[in-house]
Parts: C-alpha cells; structure tokens; sequence
C-alpha cells in the first residue's frame, strides 16, 4: 500500500539506516567527550575507529580466506584455521596506528587491506607526493608528518614513496600526442645539480597549446648546456615521433639552433622569438636610468602594423641609441629572422605569440619546488622534481576553464591565418 504526504501530515521517517548511523556518530562523540578523548591524535577517537574498521575488514578477510566465522565448529577439521594473530604499526591519514593482523595454519592468508611488509596505507604516500610537489624537501616533509600526526617517517622513506612517480614519468614523458597543434612554447628553468660539482642545468618545457584550446604539456628534457641544433633536433624528433606531424608557430626565448632543427622536422613551422625576453636582455646592455627611454624607444618597432614599418622604427631606434648601446643594436639584429613573423599577424594572434607568457605560470610552480631544493643529486632526480610538481598543477581545474575560454578568439584566428592546417581531416 502506497502511503501519500498529505497537508497536515508529518513527513514519513527516514530511514532506519540512517537514523542508526547519525545516533551511533552521536554516541561515539558522546562518549569520547565523556572519557576526555580527544578527536586527533594519539590515542584519539580517530585513531580508535581507524583501528577499528582495519581489524574488522581483516577479520572478514580471514574469515572468507578459512571459510568459517571466528569460533564457529564448523572450522574443526576443514584443513585451514585461524592462528592467532600478530600486530603490526602502520602509518595512516590520521597517525600511526596498531593493528592486529590474523594469520592461518597453513600461512596461506594474504590480507589485502594492509598487506604483507606494508607499512603505510595509501592516503599517506599520497600526501607525501602532494608535499612534495608543492617544493617540501624531504627533511620538512618527515618534520610536517611528526609534528602533525606523530609518526616518525625517514627521509630515506620518503624518498622512496616519491621514487614511485618515475615509472609514472616514463609512461607520461612517452604518451602519444596530437596530431596538430597551433601553437608550441619552449622555456627552460636552470637547476643546480651536483655531477663532481654542483652546476646550473637547464630542464626544458615544452607547452602546446590542443585546437580545443587546452594547454598540455608535452614532455621534460635536461639540457647539458649545449642547446645547439644537435641537442633540439633530438628534442623535436622525439615529438614528431610521438604523433607531432605538423606545428603552427612555436615560440621560444631565441634559443641556439633551434630555428634550423625546427625546419629539418616540421618544415612549414614558423619560429617566433619571445619579445618580452628580447626586450629584457636588451636591459642588461643599458644604465638603469635609460631603461624606460629604451623601451619607449623600442615600444613602436614590437608595435608596428608590417614588417616593413618596423624596420623603419628600428633603424630611427639605432641612429637615436646605437652609439651609446652597440650591443642592443646588435642583439636584435641577431634576432631580427625570429623577431618578425608574429607581425603578419592579426591582433589576436599577436597577443599570445609575441611571449612565452603562456608558460610562466608553469614555470613559477616549478621554480618554487626547485628552490626548496636548493640543488640535486642528479639529472633524475631534478626531472623528477620537475614532474611532481607539473602533476600538481591546477587541481580543481578552474585554471584549465580559464585558459580554454581566453583562447577561443586567438584560435578561430589561427584557423583562418592556418586555412586546412588545423583540421584533422587535412592532416
């Protein structure tokens, strides 16, 4: 019989499930507050019920394992019995708890709640890899666990929770990528690593941009200083033979030898220099108080509507400050080749290839993990670093949101700029 809510009515109860599960919470508050039990820490109500729920789940475990509840008759003579038990501490989200561990005659049993020679359960490696990537050494990390949860965790554990994301790296750093993109941005962060003596490195970025507008970032290289076009046509075949079959414009900060492994691999890619950068290597050639001049100065040649006109702006740029500064004249001479493509374009292009700001905030994530290091002991364990705290990127995804919304005007650009070059059926 259907029972209806009329007006008047009180509403139906709620479930008896639930009911007993909001009085039990109650209950165990209660008491705790009655026994002077705190809720966290040792000892703590937290810990109890975490004690709890892992022995009743290994309880159950055994008891599927043996094929008899515990005291049942049933279990004399079936070949298997329980034997006791033997305790065990593991570290868990809310401290380090002690648990007995039931065994069988036979040393068949394999509990898989908390396994053999286990001694953390998974939340826990989790939270060491969050740490981690958001710049803790390992020394803060076990600090962080003792002070906040009283467990005494090593370094060198630590250190091999953290070593567990490398397989995770390979399996990223050789995934298949797209097609096409429109755009790729190169960038490199410096580390110091310590091979005989402690050196600055450069890891390299790169960052495209997907024709839906997503960011993805392709792959982590280390440089050994020799950024020549040996060492970026390496880089750029390794894309091409993960799926990169042709690439818009890609945008770097006038890296060595990079415009010419560029054409070897993707022969219709236009390679544009960052400006800002251009713009801030110029400033290490001026006085400090000609700075704002000379950026006034060069303002109407980044500006300019062709190629030609800024041309035009440049040399009045070069009769006005040559004198004084050869070495800026010269630098942008050098970069000229690189400098002038984003200026065939409409404005929409222009304002996300004229930089490598697309990448920056990426690199501030990284360069603060890097900094708690102070230095490496290896290019591994640098690139490693660097992976973690690539993976901790934007993890509510209100980032991502942003970023696709500011690109849809700048791509419905480069698909007219680009005609048939971003559709995949032209590919």
């Amino acid at each position: 019989m259907t029972t209806e809510i009329t007006s008047g009515q009180e509403p139906a109860a709620r479930p008896a499930d639930a009911v007993t599960d909001e009085q039990l919470i109650a209950m165990l508050v209660d008491r705790a507050r009655g026994d002077g039990l705190k809720l966290t820490g040792e000892g703590g109500l937290l810990q109890q019920l975490t004690k709890r729920v892992l022995e009743s789940a290994l309880d159950g475990e055994i008891t599927d394992h043996v094929g008899y509840d515990k005291h049942d008759p049933a279990g004399r003579g079936s070949g298997n019995t329980r034997n006791g038990s033997r305790t065990k501490t593991v570290l868990t989200d809310v401290g380090p708890v002690e648990v007995r561990v039931p065994r069988d005659a036979a040393g068949t049993f394999e509990p898989q709640i908390v396994r053999k020679r286990q001694r953390r359960l998974t939340g826990v490696d989790d939270m060491v890899l969050s740490l981690s990537a958001k710049g803790l050494t390992h020394g803060e990390i076990a600090a962080h666990l003792a002070e906040v949860y009283g467990a005494e965790v090593s370094k060198q554990t630590i250190s091999t929770i953290t070593d567990k994301v490398m397989d995770g790296m390979a399996e990223w750093q050789n995934r298949p990528l797209d097609r096409v993109y429109p755009v790729v941005f190169i960038d490199a962060i410096n580390v110091k690593i310590r091979d005989g003596q402690v050196a600055n490195r450069p890891i390299y970025l790169a960052m495209a941009v997907t024709v839906d507008g997503h960011r993805d970032i392709l792959g982590i290289w280390a440089g050994d200083g020799g950024e020549g076009a040996k060492h970026w046509l390496h880089v750029l075949t390794e894309l091409k033979n993960r799926g990169v079959a042709d690439v818009l414009m890609l945008v770097c900060d006038g890296l060595k030898g990079l415009p010419e492994a560029v054409e070897t691999v993707w022969p219709r890619t236009i390679v544009q220099t960052c400006v800002v950068h251009l713009l801030r290597n110029s400033f290490r050639y001026a006085a400090r108080q000609d700075w704002d001049k000379i950026a006034k100065a060069l303002r109407p040649v980044y500006t300019a509507p062709t190629e030609d006109a800024a041309a035009e702006r440049f040399l009045e740029f070069a009769e006005a400050w040559g004198r004084k500064y050869p070495a800026i004249v010269k630098l942008w001479e050098n970069a000229w080749a690189e400098f002038v493509p984003f200026l065939a374009f409409d404005a929409e292009i222009r304002k996300v290839i004229c930089s490598t700001n697309a990448i920056e905030s990426v690199n501030a994530r990284i360069r603060k993990a890097v900094r708690a290091r102070g230095h490496f002991p290896n290019e591994q364990a640098a690139l490693k670093c660097v992976y973690m705290a690539l993976m901790s990127l934007d993890p509510t995804g209100a980032g991502r949101r942003r970023w696709t919304m500011r690109w849809k005007a700048p791509l419905n650009a480069f698909q007219i700029a680009f005609e048939g070059r971003l559709t995949p059926a032209d590919n």
